[in-house]
């Protein structure tokens, strides 16, 4: 299906446009002349299969790079290639979990990938996990984090692992992330942070950061889907949780493509080389987005307006209108957006995000995410400002909805 070309694209934090240098560079990578070099198995011993291997630890390499990692001596950083985001996050939980036990931390506000993992791994009754509460910012409670890593060492039941994000993806918020690494290493806690949202759009090391492992993904620095990463401290063991082969040191055993892998490091080279300038308009055009739209509707509610955001992510909530009727109406009128993950869009249950927060109700079931990117214009802002607001008017003339309660999210 063809998309119309009046439509405008506001949901990448979902997922971004591959760039078309990044297609252009994986259409030349397969081409005849090139073939031989990404597109054989890396882990065959012949000629072609070390052409490919040779592709796969160059991008490697270079990603670490890239990140400021620890690349030399005996205990320099790791990178093991996944399929994407959640699988990494899920490596990251389980892996790290299983090879050293203990009491495990996650906060509210995780993605899906961390909030189920760890759902999964407290069915079993040995197995202890708390969820760490946030503020009405959507801001970790760094007090409450201190308070369990403390309770744990006098009641000899350790935190053994902290996984918050660098940023939230429902609402951008910026999270204090190397002040609970600073607190986990000093209860002797490990932290991994999933950064799939955060990578490109701020400045980040993961030296300067100290974490213990760290989530990324390619499609959404405009690379392409189904390649992630997790990088984990030099040092650092993990679990295996696929089995059946020795690739990446047997901790995520099948297949490697030099060809994704090549384009992952494409796409993040990219970014990075914008990421300053890339910034700063979106912060623009956010904040304009965000003006415009409360001139034209002063009732809506920018969620955590006053807390430091990515620069792309807005979070609005529409009082007296219903995320899910808002968002068809929105697709209808050529808006892409979402009611929040797009790995829980199927869900009816509102934003567990914004529930963590406090919303109210009737902000809660109003609730929608934008996210920009580096090819959104002021001109697309303008026409999106117009759409959302004929469509919110045209909404609210119609017969109130009925709001069902909020679920409760899973720990406490």
């Amino acid at each position: 299906m063809v998309l119309s070309t009046d439509r405008i694209y506001l949901d990448n934090n979902a997922t971004t446009a591959l760039d078309r240098r990044v297609a252009e560079f994986m259409s030349f990578a397969i081409s005849a002349e090139h073939v031989s070099a990404l597109g054989y198995n890396p882990a065959s011993q012949h000629q072609e299969g070390r052409s490919a291997r040779r592709c796969v630890e160059n991008a490697r390499d270079s990603v670490l790079a890239a990140l400021k990692c620890r690349t030399t001596g005996m205990d320099s950083d790791r990178l093991i290639w996944t399929s994407g985001g959640t699988e990494a996050n899920n490596l990251a939980l389980f892996g790290l979990a299983q090879q050293h036990p203990g009491t495990i931390i996650v906060s509210a506000i995780e993605h899906p990938s961390i909030l189920e993992a760890a759902k999964k791994w407290a069915m079993n009754p040995s197995n202890h996990v708390r969820i760490l509460p946030v503020d009405t910012q959507g801001i970790v409670r760094l007090d409450i984090l201190e308070r369990w890593l403390i309770e744990g060492q006098e009641r000899s039941q350790p935190v053994s692992l902290i996984s918050v994000m660098v940023a939230n993806n429902e609402t951008g918020v910026l999270q204090p992330i190397q002040e609970v690494i600073h607190l986990g290493h000093r209860y002797q806690a490990l932290v991994h942070t999933d950064a799939v949202q955060a990578v490109g759009k701020i400045p980040l090391s993961f030296a300067a950061l100290n974490a213990d492992a760290l989530t990324l993904t390619a499609h959404k620095l405009h690379g392409p889907i189904g390649i992630g990463a997790l990088i984990l401290r030099g040092s650092l063991t993990l679990e295996p949780q696929l089995y059946g082969g020795f690739q990446q040191l047997g901790l995520r055993p099948g297949t490697e493509s030099a060809w994704l892998t090549s384009a992952f490091y494409e796409s993040l080279k990219i970014t990075l080389a914008l990421q300053t300038n890339a910034a700063e308009q979106m912060r623009t055009l956010r904040e304009l987005f965000e003006s415009k739209l409360q001139n034209e509707l002063p009732d809506i509610v920018i969620h955590a307006a006053n807390a430091n955001r990515l620069p792309h992510t807005s979070s609005i909530g529409f009082p007296g209108c219903d995320r899910q009727a808002l968002q068809m109406s929105l697709d209808m009128a050529g808006i892409a957006c979402s009611t929040g993950s797009a790995c829980a869009s199927g869900s009816s249950q509102p934003s567990h995000v914004l529930t963590a927060m406090g919303v109210p109700n009737d902000l809660l079931q109003g609730s929608l995410r934008f996210s920009l990117s580096r090819f959104t214009t002021s001109a697309e802002i303008d026409e999106a400002v117009q759409r959302i607001s004929n469509c919110v008017k045209k909404l609210k003339r119609q017969p109130s909805f009925s709001f069902s309660s909020p679920q409760p999210t899973i720990g406490s």
